[in-house]
């Protein structure tokens, strides 16, 4: 990992860079000085503008980038306006000579992002002001400077055991505020590409959300790769990343993006925080808690409610016993859900869970702020954390997980059936016919017999569209999101 600048080099570059708040970015004499405003601006303002320009030009390098080799993990040549250069001389030389205005551009960039990140820097948190860095570094260090050492590593280290047996798939989440998502994405970009880890990885001013797969060695990098960094070292700790066997091959591709949410619940975070949520208990503690919910002898009559925050297709295949498993098809349906059913929750002290903790954070926050509940918990790591300690608990059946493998197994409980004869079943398929995306439970007998859609209404729409390749899409409707209210009530049922 880089090495930091010294105390007394920080203190310079901040008392230099605050200077740059009271110059004006706008004026072009600033952006390409002639001698005489040169000879104007103090030694110390000089000092910094050359920083900032060797900085811009080395930004816009270092975005020329390209692989000298496949697999080749050092070597790096560089591509730009149609041309290949192979030594850094070259494309120093063409950089120079051919985008100077593109430089300009980006120093003054650079310029104000340091005149922003030291302002700011003046009226920090105190929990902020444990690392003074955050803002210099997301500002000022490059993605490149971020990235682990595997000059020890052979490529094929990296990528030996990707596959699901011996690889590994991590599961994190972290909130916290980023103050440039932007340059957040383009290091993770950077450090899965840079460790062949395939994935999905959300950014938001929140914090950061991410499930990536890839061989063991490479997983352990960015583990330490995320515990090193200012921006999370002090939120996030080895028991924050939940693992599982698996690899790269679990996920398509790598997509890494900048959102609002990095869970979407369809809220701003602005309206509700994950800084309000509820109280969260370990998975011993979450473990009496259910122990004691399950021994009272009417559940229906309890002040207690376990409620399950995932979609249906989730909850279908595992849950924990007793638990009020909401009929919804995505998690931004979970606010309405809670408005429509907000009485079935007065006065209760409710037990919240997910599948590793995230959506609780702010499905609690949410709940919470109803004013209704009497007390509202939360799992800790969700049913992952909780079937590690207790994989024979009261979780029965498996654990649904968003990719390829579709669900984890830690006990031998079936919850589920075959939708079309009713036997166990709990391994899900994609609905035969290609435009539906639905998830099915049809088991082996039953798909011998050809029964491989999600219902009738796909099963002939798949007929048809083999028998007629001219029809090539068909809105992505059918019988399974016809008769699933969006919202499901509760309260009648209750009452």
């Amino acid at each position: 990992m880089p090495s930091f600048t010294s105390p007394d080099q920080e203190e310079d570059l901040e008392a230099c860079v605050l200077r740059f708040s009271e110059l004006d970015l706008k004026d072009t004499r600033l952006i390409n000085p002639s001698s005489t405003l040169k000879a104007e601006l103090d030694v110390s303002t000089k000092k910094k503008y050359s920083f900032a320009k060797k900085k811009a030009f080395a930004l816009f390098v270092k975005t020329k980038e390209v692989p000298a080799h496949p697999f080749e993990c050092k070597e790096k040549w560089w591509k730009c306006c149609q041309q290949l250069f192979k030594d850094r001389i070259g494309i120093h030389r063409h950089v120079a000579t051919q985008h100077a205005d593109e430089i300009c551009r980006q120093t003054a960039s650079v310029l104000k992002q340091l005149a922003v990140t030291l302002n700011t820097s003046k009226s920090l948190k105190p929990a902020d002001d444990r690392n003074p860095l955050k803002g210099y570094l997301t500002c000022n260090r490059e993605v490149s400077a971020w990235l682990p050492d595997v000059s020890c590593f052979s490529p094929d280290e990296l990528i030996r055991g990707q596959g699901s047996d011996e690889g590994e798939v991590l599961l994190y989440y972290c909130y916290c505020d980023l103050r440039d998502p932007p340059w957040v994405c383009a290091w993770q970009t950077a450090l899965c590409q840079h460790l062949r880890l395939t994935g999905k990885v959300r950014i938001a001013t929140e914090g950061i959300n991410g499930t990536v797969g890839g061989s063991k060695l490479a997983t352990r990098l960015y583990v330490e790769a995320m515990l090193s960094c200012p921006l999370f070292k002090d939120y996030m700790c080895k028991d924050d990343f939940k693992t599982s066997k698996g690899g790269a091959c679990c996920f398509p591709e790598l997509r890494v993006g900048v959102f609002e949410e990095i869970v979407p619940m369809g809220i701003s975070p602005n309206k509700i925080s994950y800084k309000k949520p509820g109280v969260h208990l370990s998975p011993g503690e979450f473990h009496k808690e259910v122990e004691k919910f399950l021994s009272q002898t009417n559940e229906e009559q309890s002040d207690t409610i376990l409620l399950d925050c995932r979609n249906f297709y989730e909850s279908k295949i595992g849950r924990f016993q007793g638990c009020l498993a909401p009929d919804i098809r995505k998690f931004s349906y979970f606010p309405s859900y809670i408005d429509k059913n907000l009485e079935l929750f007065r006065e209760k002290k409710v037990l919240m869970y997910c599948t590793g903790g995230i959506r609780c954070e702010r499905g609690s926050a949410y709940l919470k702020a109803k004013g209704v509940c009497k007390e509202v918990f939360q799992l800790k790591g969700g049913i992952h954390k909780y079937l590690e300690e207790f994989p024979d608990g009261f979780y029965k059946g498996k654990l649904f997980v968003f990719d390829e493998r579709y669900a984890l197994s830690y006990n031998s409980d079936i919850v589920s059936e075959c939708s079309y004869c009713g036997a166990p079943w709990d391994q899900y398929k994609l609905c035969s016919t290609p435009q539906c995306r639905q998830l099915i439970l049809t088991c082996p007998a039953c798909q011998r017999q050809g029964f491989t859609a999600c219902c009738v209404t796909c099963q002939d729409k798949g007929s048809g569209l083999a028998s007629s390749p001219t029809q090539s899409s068909f809105k992505e409707e059918c019988e399974c999101t016809a008769r699933r209210p969006r919202i499901p009530s509760e309260l009648p049922q209750q009452v």
